[in-house]
């Protein structure tokens, strides 16, 4: 037994030395998808740090957009960053609890559109320090299919690169509309590091690395109740669909799933080198 043993000892032992002393190439981002209620905010904080740990992740963005059932919360934010983000981003629903407004002024790790109208509370884009280089997180808002008319993405996204500076660029795209997601990475590619999608709650299978070096997905998915329809009780969206008299959407109960994506981006391009959709059901 103790001969077998020895040659581990030592193989774990040159393994640490390896890790110590050969500089990692790559960081690992992740980014998770939009939280939904309590079943989201519940797995996420039993999950999240498992998750980062597993995958060696040096930087954290999720999209908090529902984690209030529509809208955030000052307490769901802190449960948010409290489970391990770095990053909060928003969505159309940004605005939809009033209580959250003085703390996106405060708080310069939650994000909402920075297309959307100027004199909206908070900021659209965050450059953070880290212990590997900046990171500049931009959160923009698709307009096809939001009748409330934000600004252009594309046109917001060339304003903000044309005056931030960061090796590591991501950019949450939160729109409806699978093409002008994909339009997005493609006038981005090589511009940035990643771009991903939220919004539609269901999980691409497209991860990948465009040709300039963007990583990419459509959508990340939903962290939130599995047995769903987007995260509502699936008979309240059978109701609708049937012309049945509207009532309040209610976040649905039982098995939970967490869904988002890993890119493994370059130290020295900043560019990305693989992408990996992630999904945990409980």
């Amino acid at each position: 037994m103790g001969k077998a043993f020895c040659p581990f000892l030592l193989f774990v032992f040159f393994q640490a030395i390896l890790v110590l002393v050969i500089p990692m190439t790559t960081i690992n981002i992740l980014a998770v998808g939009d939280i939904v209620g309590k079943s989201g905010l519940d797995i996420l904080r039993r999950r999240l740090r498992g998750i980062i740990r597993s995958f060696h992740i040096d930087f954290t963005v999720v999209n908090g957009e529902n984690s209030a059932g529509t809208g955030l919360t000052p307490a769901n934010a802190d449960d948010i960053f409290n489970a391990g983000a770095d990053v909060i981003t928003l969505g159309n629903h940004a605005f939809s609890k009033s209580a959250i407004f003085p703390y996106l002024e405060e708080c310069q790790y939650i994000l909402r559109p920075q297309n959307f109208a100027p004199q909206s509370p908070g900021r659209g884009f965050g450059l953070f320090e880290t212990a590997f280089g900046n990171v500049l997180v931009i959160n923009l808002v698709g307009r096809c299919g939001m009748n409330f008319g934000p600004d252009n993405p594309f046109f917001a996204a060339d304003l903000v690169l044309s005056k931030q500076k960061a090796k590591f660029t991501l950019v949450d795209m939160h729109a409806e509309a699978t093409s002008e997601k994909l339009a997005l990475c493609y006038y981005l590619d090589g511009r940035v590091s990643a771009v991903w999608g939220t919004h539609t709650h269901v999980q691409t299978s497209d991860a990948s690395v465009f040709p300039k070096g963007t990583g990419y997905i459509t959508d990340l998915g939903m962290t939130g109740p599995a047995r769903s329809v987007l995260g509502v009780v699936p008979q309240q969206s059978i109701d609708m669909f049937l012309g049945n008299p509207a009532y309040r959407f209610e976040t649905a109960s039982g098995p939970a799933k967490l869904e988002g994506a890993v890119f493994s981006i370059d130290r020295e391009t900043g560019l990305c080198q693989s992408a990996e959709a992630i999904r945990i059901i409980e």
